[in-house]
């Protein structure tokens, strides 16, 4: 709706995790690194936490983008699943087809087989699981055993989990000790730092063709302020903030343009006074009708 107006190739706040607007900070290359040397030393398990927004699906896509040829990935977007739903999903990924005859000792053969067949062709094979923190508990031992699965000399599966804090808290439990210790590799995201922040905003910007001065010096110290360093909070800041300047007719992103988008947006560090939420709705409504007349 704005992107005329600032002179934008494409949206470069959208929440949807878009692999052209990837910012190299130091947390995502290090968790990459991670990723990648642990699943090229043939790893079982491989963990990445992170709070709310921080960009583990982001870097999810990025492996699945980036996987190298011998690369056989499965990726579960949804691990809310049975223990055999996760079979079946992880059967389907490697090419079989589903059949209601086939009980649940005779899956566990044909993932096996399939498993093998596709390591002996130079295969590395490799379950992404994303918002690992919602599976739940019997699928969890479902999926350590499913890790169980080896020749003589490599696993023929291996696992890398994204998920939230939860996950940790659940996986340091008793019960699921086991599983714990086969986790090899893991890192935990950090949020972004001030000067991060401002890194990222221009990045990403500059890979939309803007200026990276749309947002002025108090609308960075804003943005950071009620971000507090969270990935998916600077974006949706940043895109109300141009929302409300393009509805102002503005050329600038300013900070009592980020306050009002703070006080439209939950999880900010502040909360707002009613009057204010009450006047940045209202702004928001004429940037919005704004757009509508115009486009």
């Amino acid at each position: 709706m704005y992107a005329a107006h600032f002179n934008l190739a494409a949206a470069p706040f959208s929440l949807t995790p878009d692999t052209r607007f990837y910012v190299g900070l130091p947390q995502h290359e290090a968790a990459l690194a991670v990723l990648n040397t642990a699943l090229s030393a043939g790893e079982g398990f491989i963990k990445v936490t992170g709070e709310v927004g921080t960009g583990k699906t982001l870097l999810c896509r990025l492996l699945l983008k980036q996987a190298p040829a011998d690369w056989q990935l499965a990726y579960l977007p949804d691990p809310s699943v049975t223990p055999t739903e996760l079979r079946w999903a992880l059967a389907a990924e490697l090419g079989l087809k589903y059949s209601a005859n086939i009980d649940a000792s005779q899956l566990l053969q044909l993932l096996q087989r399939q498993l093998i067949l596709l390591a002996q062709s130079g295969k590395q094979i490799i379950l992404v699981i994303d918002e690992a923190q919602a599976l739940p508990d019997d699928t969890l031992e479902s999926l350590r055993l499913l890790t169980n699965l080896e020749t003589e000399r490599r696993k023929l599966l291996q696992v890398v989990l994204f998920g939230q804090p939860e996950l940790d808290d659940r996986l340091a439990s008793q019960q699921f000790r086991q599983l714990r210790q086969r986790i090899s590799f893991a890192y935990k995201l950090p949020v972004m730092s001030a000067a991060q922040i401002r890194y990222y905003l221009r990045h990403r910007l500059q890979t939309a063709g803007a200026t990276p001065a749309l947002f002025n010096r108090f609308a960075l110290l804003a943005i950071n302020r009620y971000s507090r360093g969270i990935p998916r909070l600077v974006n949706l800041l940043a895109h109300k903030g141009l929302m409300l300047a393009y509805g102002e007719g503005k050329s600038r992103v300013t900070g009592r343009h980020i306050r009002f988008a703070a006080q439209d947006t939950d999880d900010t560090r502040r909360a707002a006074p009613r009057y204010l939420w009450l006047l940045t709705s209202a702004a928001l409504f004429s940037a919005a009708c704004a757009a509508w007349v115009w486009r």
